[in-house]
């Protein structure tokens, strides 16, 4: 996951950094475009007067792009910015008509948003470093230091000190869909008053950064102690020493113990078991990151881990999970009434952010759920494991070349190979060299890519001015980097790779980026593909594609029916403002019973799994999910095209496109639009490939 990719809200993403996460506005038309908490004190009658002294002065030919621009100041003009008189001065003022002087006004922004943009990013990583990284003990002050994001109060700057007014005066603000085939100047413009399209106020974007902040540090810090896991017979099946963070150690460690899935079936069942408890609130407090008791979590039972030592009180867990995802919904939601066009943060992530309809975001994930493929590769999954499905094979990771080897042998290499997170830093042009870049490529990405300690699961931090690096973080435990570290590093490097050709090699830093979220994760899911071909124990062939379009078909099944999740719940929060915790607890469980009982209980076999509901993306990430279910399908399409081609040219060809419109990026990197046909029709063509026994 890349932390910069949460898009306008999120508090470790680019703060408002009006280049890297916003995305145009969808203007219904100027007179509507500001906020409904400003009042308008434009009239029309004004804006027309206005409008004809810029003609008389610029000539006809002005008058278009003269009505354009003055409206759209028009509609964010507030009372504290001035009179109408000084609206109007300011419109003679600045209002530019010579083609020459507009381009030197669009490199004026692209310089002096970029220096907002990466200096805004090198603080908030800077202030963040306690809570995000694994290198010093926490202090309560961390916390508060990681809400404190000095750039909050940048929107209010840019309108009060009128420079996001130049450019709504001088540049026309465009929706997505009625880009067309804009210049790279013009779609520059585009991105640039896309920036400006709603005007929050700095103490609302403070509460916003501090929900996120709050939501961040609840998941990082979720932590399964799995040596205090026994059963009701008293076994104990887990190291005393592994830690696992909640949801990606769990479901990591249920995914590797497919290695034997026979001999680690009751080991997985109690994992879920552990997950279920989570979901449902029912975890006794005294369990989450706790190494001092023990608890069997099918009885729910908690005893002290030291002999004789005093009973550990068995309180389940408060509605934290639930308590930390309302303050986000409530966080969100005070930034409405400054958005009439995008007036939901469903909207935001959707119109705003992603620039794909909700529809079509769901149309794509049901595709995926309803096509009889699921039924074959659950029938092909159920053969090779020799039993009927259970909820948890949702994560089956016997398609992927890994499931050959056992954890403890993947582990041990990873380990002789990266002993210390710095010998994966210095390993860098080797592992890019391996996927097929260049020696120089290698060591200019490898120079600008700086490897941290993560306190969580992982993700990345892109930069956002190019005298910065980007920033991969992955967790590493005492004794070196484990395989599930190395993965998640893969994923990371995926990411920070996109991140550097995005911002250093496109060609303005007004279009860096990818059009959205979904497409840089598709990058990371390309690397992480290849991981087990960076370790030297896999190559690429027939058959090995054939598992990876099974797999990741799989993959995205799975996740699918949780981005459905992700949306029903924010629409249900939606609907219900005044909930509480309680509530939305039982709503989101119900729910994800719901969806699965619709969509994976005729394949499964198996009825009433709340799972879909562990994933901490919704806790902490406001809407994030539907973009992995989306990056798969993309990482698909671009598998496709690399396939015979060199990984390395095409990702840099595809990602120098910058940030255009989904659609237009789709066709140029790939010769089509996003689609699930695809990958739906190469999953039912690889499994007459695949053998039913491991």
């Amino acid at each position: 996951m890349t932390q910069a990719a949460r898009g306008l809200t999120g508090p470790s993403a680019v703060i408002t950094v009006l280049l890297a996460s916003v995305c145009a506005t969808a203007a219904e038309g100027p007179a509507t475009a500001g906020g409904q908490g400003m009042h308008r004190v434009i009239d029309d009658a004004w804006v027309e007067q206005t409008v004809r002294d810029l003609v008389d002065e610029h000539g006809l030919e002005a008058t278009a792009r003269a009505r354009q621009g003055v409206a759209q100041v028009a509609s964010f003009w507030r009372e504290a910015d001035g009179t109408p008189e000084a609206f109007t001065t300011f419109c003679k003022d600045q209002f530019l008509s010579d083609p020459a002087r507009l381009a030197e006004l669009l490199a004026r922004f692209e310089t002096g948003l970029e220096a907002l943009s990466g200096h805004g990013v090198a603080l908030t990583r800077t202030l963040r470093e306690p809570v995000d990284l694994d290198r010093v003990e926490p202090l309560p002050v961390d916390l508060l230091f990681a809400t404190l994001n000095p750039f909050d109060h940048l929107s209010d700057d840019v309108f009060k000190t009128r420079v996001a007014f130049v450019a709504l005066l001088n540049f026309p603000v465009v929706r997505a869909e009625d880009a067309g085939d804009l210049s790279r100047k013009g779609l520059a413009a585009m991105r640039l008053t896309g920036s400006f399209a709603i005007r929050v106020p700095g103490e609302v974007r403070q509460s916003v950064t501090a929900a996120y902040a709050k939501a961040d540090d609840y998941i990082a810090n979720y932590n399964i102690h799995m040596g205090g896991l026994v059963t009701a017979e008293g076994r104990r099946p887990f190291p005393g020493d592994l830690v696992l963070i909640s949801h990606w150690g769990l479901r990591d460690h249920i995914k590797a113990l497919y290695s034997d899935a026979r001999r680690n079936l009751e080991d997985q069942r109690l994992i879920y078991q552990v997950m279920q408890r989570i979901v449902r609130q029912e975890i006794p407090a005294v369990v989450i990151n706790n190494p001092d008791v023990d608890w069997d979590p099918v009885a729910n039972v908690v005893m002290p881990r030291a002999k004789n030592g005093p009973t550990p009180s068995a309180a389940r867990e408060d509605d934290a999970r639930f308590a930390r995802l309302l303050d986000v919904f409530h966080a969100e939601r005070r930034q409405d009434e400054y958005s009439p066009l995008f007036p939901t943060h469903i909207e935001r992530k959707f119109r705003y952010e992603r620039e794909i309809p909700e529809a079509t975001v769901e149309g794509l994930l049901k595709a995926l759920l309803s096509d009889p493929v699921a039924r074959d590769v659950a029938k092909l999954i159920a053969a090779r494991l020799g039993r009927p499905l259970e909820p948890f094979d949702i994560w089956y990771d016997g398609f992927k070349a890994r499931s050959h080897y056992d954890g403890a042998t993947l582990d041990a290499k990873v380990t002789s190979r990266y002993p210390t997170l710095a010998a994966f830093q210095a390993d860098l042009p080797t592992i890019l060299g391996q996927l097929g870049f260049s020696a120089d490529t290698a060591k200019y990405l490898s120079k600008r890519i700086v490897v941290d300690p993560s306190r969580g699961a992982g993700h990345a931090m892109g930069a956002g001015m190019r005298t910065d690096s980007a920033h991969l973080r992955t967790r590493v435990p005492r004794g070196g980097m484990n395989y599930k570290g190395f993965n998640i590093a893969l994923h990371e490097l995926g990411h920070c790779v996109e991140q550097t050709f995005t911002l250093d090699r496109v060609d303005s830093t007004l279009v860096q980026g990818v059009p959205n979220t979904a497409f840089t994760e598709a990058f990371a899911f390309l690397f992480q593909e290849r991981d087990l071909e960076v370790l030297g124990l896999g190559q690429r062939d027939a058959a090995t594609r054939a598992l990876s379009a099974v797999d990741t078909y799989w993959m995205a099944f799975e996740i699918a029916g949780v981005g459905l999740l992700d949306m029903d719940t924010w629409r249900w929060m939606y609907a219900h403002p005044d909930a509480t915790p309680a509530a939305l607890r039982e709503a989101v469980v119900g729910r994800a019973i719901e969806i699965w009982n619709t969509w994976y209980a005729p394949v499964l076999g198996v009825r009433d799994s709340p799972i879909l509901a562990i994933y901490s993306h919704m806790i902490s990430n406001g809407l994030y999910l539907p973009d992995y279910p989306i990056g798969h399908l993309i990482q698909f399409q671009m598998e496709k095209r690399i396939e015979g081609r060199n990984l390395a040219a095409e990702m840099e060809r595809m990602c120098v496109q910058g940030r255009l419109t989904p659609d237009t990026w789709m066709r140029g990197a790939v010769g089509g639009p996003l689609s699930a046909k695809p990958l739906i029709e190469a999953a039912r063509a690889g499994l007459k490939l695949i053998p039913k026994q491991k």
